[in-house]
């Protein structure tokens, strides 16, 4: 019986476990990385024909998004995920493999002008389609014997519709393991899904830890929150732009601002419109209406049973084509723009970014996490400007962020997930965490709950049975340390001169002030100049 680490391991994306037991090698994820990849990952140690069989947590590429690569490679193998998580990936594999083949187009386009040889996209939508005939929906609390001696059961994760912790149970030469992958465990309190489902048993566990550092802080109205954002915001006769991932994250917005609708908490904008600009956010939105009544929580159940839809209301408007997404920046009236992707790496996010960061009386609004390198980070960060289309824009509008609407448990709430369990593991593996933020949070586990806990990296193997590492990969960055030190210190530099230029535009803004505000001015000037010319 042995654990091997490939993916998100000191790293936040890529999700990908391999387990070796009972002659089988099951794949626990396979999912892309996304943002900064700070090392090399290893490789699969199997041919993807050799893989008996893939279980996924849920959804999100980070957790999925290779499988239709796996597939063209050749396996044909079950894969094992919740129905939800089988209707959304429907979706979010064949959008995936999509954006790989316009990638693709594109750069080929540039290989030829400058005489490069072609590239490959990662996987094709024929790959991802091929992907999804080889789903075998499970459902919560039921156990699936997927092999002899080895059997599976699906808990509610709360991270997403359908999501899902894994506890995998083995039984080998009379000896008998339980492995326990939390997936993403899921915040609580949240719309449309329930709160996570807190594990009873479990011999090892592999927990993630994207918020294993920090609490969420003191949970606010989320209503009240982002209907004063849409109030303020409206009032100044902006655009509310919120950056969101279009599965899950969007559909919990809908969720809120039918709310804020049905209450009337806008005043002066009642009728006001909401664009909900992603194909893929349009196509999971049809599927949270879709009558999955396992998978969702009690009030929404209610809901549905009044003939109440959760996330539509009036003046709700959803677009599709390209054409669609234009004409929303061309309207004058304040609006919320809901749109794609939730860090604004790509998508059509970045074409509503160019039309509204400039503008002071617009607001960009966060409502999930932002990983280190993306350009919602950058933002998050304080940038002054960025770059969107080859162009220079300058960052105006009001950046907010609602912290709190995290669909990841924080430290404590993680803690408390682990430490349901009735008898203390033998091992606790901690992954899907920033590079120190997996350290921090297997030194937290080992402090607070006294369980024996290590963040291992990719290539690192772990016989069951022996309960010892029997490899460890050595440790190879993509980027070091020293590279990203020189990058903060030029970035906190860039940030420096672009205060400097901000100065010199105020100065030119006072031409012709009194001079005793001048003067006043120019000694406060010279004084800071004094204590930094050193």
């Amino acid at each position: 019986m042995k654990l091997t680490f490939i993916g998100a391991d000191h790293e936040v994306t890529g999700s990908c476990t391999l387990i070796e037991a009972c002659g089988k090698h099951i794949l626990v994820d396979c999912g892309l990385e996304q943002g900064r990849d700070l090392y090399v990952n290893c490789e699969i140690p199997a041919a993807p024909a050799d893989i008996d069989a893939l279980l996924l947590t849920h959804a999100h590429i980070d957790h999925s998004g290779k499988i239709p690569a796996l597939v063209a490679a050749g396996y044909n193998g079950p894969i094992y995920a919740t129905e939800a998580t089988r209707r959304l990936c429907d979706i979010m594999l064949r959008d995936s493999a999509h954006i790989q083949e316009n990638e693709a187009e594109w750069k080929n386009r540039k290989a030829k002008r400058a005489g490069e040889e072609a590239v490959e996209p990662i996987y094709t939508v024929k790959d991802a389609e091929a992907s999804i005939k080889l789903f075998k929906s499970c459902y919560y609390g039921e156990e699936y014997q997927i092999f002899d001696g080895i059997s599976i059961r699906f808990l509610d994760a709360g991270h997403l519709l359908g999501s899902s912790s894994i506890l995998v149970t083995i039984t080998e030469n009379g000896q008998t393991r339980k492995v326990l992958f939390s997936g993403d465990v899921g915040n609580i309190d949240r719309p449309l899904i329930r709160d996570p489902e807190k594990p009873q048993e479990a011999d090892f566990v592999i927990i993630e830890s994207t918020y294993g550092d920090r609490l969420h802080g003191v949970r606010g109205d989320y209503v009240t929150q982002l209907a004063d954002i849409i109030q303020e915001t409206f009032d100044r006769g902006g655009n509310v732009v919120v950056p969101s991932f279009a599965v899950g994250r969007t559909q919990i917005l809908l969720y809120l601002i039918r709310i804020i609708k049905e209450e009337h908490l806008i005043r002066g904008h009642e009728n006001f419109p909401v664009y909900v600009d992603s194909p893929l956010a349009v196509e999971a939105t049809g599927i949270y209406a879709q009558p999955l009544t396992a998978f969702y929580d009690e009030e929404t159940l209610e809901l549905l049973s009044k003939g109440i839809n959760p996330i539509k209301f009036d003046h709700l408007y959803l677009s599709v084509t390209s054409e669609d997404s234009k004409r929303i920046n061309f309207d004058p009236t304040p609006k919320v723009i809901i749109s794609a992707s939730g860090m604004c790496e790509a998508g059509r996010i970045r074409h509503h970014l160019k039309h509204n960061l400039w503008r002071p009386q617009c607001s960009v609004v966060f409502v999930g996490y932002q990983t280190e390198g993306t350009l919602g980070r950058k933002l998050l960060n304080g940038a002054e400007s960025v770059k969107l289309f080859d162009e220079e824009i300058a960052v105006r509008a009001q950046l907010r962020e609602i912290s709190d609407i995290s669909g990841h448990a924080d430290r404590n709430l993680l803690l408390e997930w682990l430490g349901n369990l009735k008898q203390p593991p033998r091992k606790v593996f901690v992954n899907h965490g920033h590079d120190t933020v997996c350290d921090i949070f297997a030194e937290t586990i080992r402090e607070k709950l006294g369980f024996d806990a290590s963040a291992p990296f990719s290539g690192d193997a772990y016989d069951l049975l022996l309960e010892d590492f029997t490899e460890r990969s050595p440790i190879v960055r993509t980027v070091t340390k020293k590279t990203l030190a020189k990058e903060k210190a030029s970035a906190v530099y860039k940030e420096l001169v672009d205060a400097g230029q901000r100065l010199l535009e105020v100065i030119e803004h006072n031409r012709g002030g009194a001079n005793k505000d001048l003067e006043r001015f120019t000694e406060r000037i010279n004084s800071l100049c004094d204590k930094y010319d050193r």
